[in-house]
């Protein structure tokens, strides 16, 4: 048993864990981290392990949201079991546009996309991406806020605008412009998530294809979009990497058991060490992410994306030179 090894398949286990929860690519993150501390293994193990590490990751999600992803428990009632499944079957419909998109396009995107610049790139556009969007929110917040104060009768009334109570806070009570920001949002609970906006989502998530790009930050970038508050859009990106990334493993050990490989002693150590490291790493970083998005926004992921697409595009370059 090679220690080094299985220090190192838990250091990508601590990636795999933080990096595919937080909207900054964990694929990315991952092919990165390769170029500085490659596993000894063969290139058939290595495409294998990099999907099927984020099965820790995913055993996370069921423990962290188990009552709420559970149709069957005893302390729900009738109409929240009819809930759940409905959420089962919108998270179900918004994962069809990625596997209609991704599958047939598998092979070429790991042959053709994975390499340090377009990942460079992806961290940078959608970090981009994720500052416009957080800054526009932020600015309708403010003209919310500088409107004038509604009457009793407009706020008693039909005129009463959506989230009153959010955006105009009673006296000692302090929102940021952040949380006006999100109040503000046409979804504010993952029960008032309908149809159209699920599948909307769901195409969105088609973007992650690219690597780089970050599963979980297509789909917040497109929840946002579509009015989702930044709780709901983050919950929802939880519950939508169950079949996807359940899916993607499964194809990728088919993938790999077809070709003829087996596990030797090590390489089973290896995976299960990473997978066991990335679910603990998992249940810290969804717990942060829950609490964070209810009090900040994305911008700091973006600032973070766009720094480091910027510092791996030198590298290389210099690398190159």
């Amino acid at each position: 048993m090679d220690l080094l090894e299985l220090l190192k398949a838990a250091i990508y286990g601590v990636v795999e864990g933080i990096t595919e929860w937080l909207p900054i690519s964990s694929t990315g993150h991952m092919l990165l981290l390769e170029q500085f501390m490659p596993l000894s293994v063969s290139k058939d193990f290595w495409d294998m392990f990099l999907v099927v590490i984020q099965l820790g990751a995913i055993i996370a999600v069921l423990v962290a949201f188990f009552h709420e992803l559970n149709p069957f428990s005893r302390s729900k009632s009738a109409d929240e079991r009819r809930s759940t499944w409905t959420l089962w079957g919108k998270t179900i419909v918004a994962c069809i546009p990625a596997a209609v998109v991704g599958l047939p396009l598998d092979n070429w995107i790991e042959d053709h996309l994975g390499t340090p610049f377009v990942i460079a790139a992806a961290l940078i556009v959608y970090g981009i991406v994720f500052i416009v969007i957080e800054t526009v929110r932020e600015r309708r917040a403010q003209r919310l806020m500088a409107a004038p104060a509604p009457t009793a009768a407009q706020a008693s009334g039909p005129y009463r605008p959506r989230h009153l109570a959010a955006v105009t806070p009673q006296p000692q009570q302090e929102l940021t412009i952040s949380q006006v920001a999100d109040a503000d949002a046409r979804i504010q609970d993952i029960d008032d998530l309908d149809w159209k906006t699920a599948l909307g989502i769901g195409l969105f998530q088609v973007l992650s294809i690219v690597p780089g790009t970050s599963r979980s930050g297509s789909t917040i970038i497109g929840g946002l979009i579509l009015g989702c508050s930044r709780t709901v859009v983050a919950q929802f990106t939880f519950y939508l990497a169950i079949p996807v990334m359940v899916g993607a493993s499964g194809l990728r050990l088919v993938k790999y058991f077809l070709k003829g490989n087996t596990f030797s002693g090590t390489e089973a150590a290896i995976l299960l060490t990473g997978c066991a490291v990335a679910f603990l790493v998992s249940l810290a970083a969804i717990r942060f992410l829950m609490g964070f998005v209810k009090k900040h926004d994305f911008k700091p992921f973006g600032w973070y994306r766009i720094v480091l697409g910027v510092a791996v595009i030198a590298y290389f370059a210099l690398v190159a030179a």
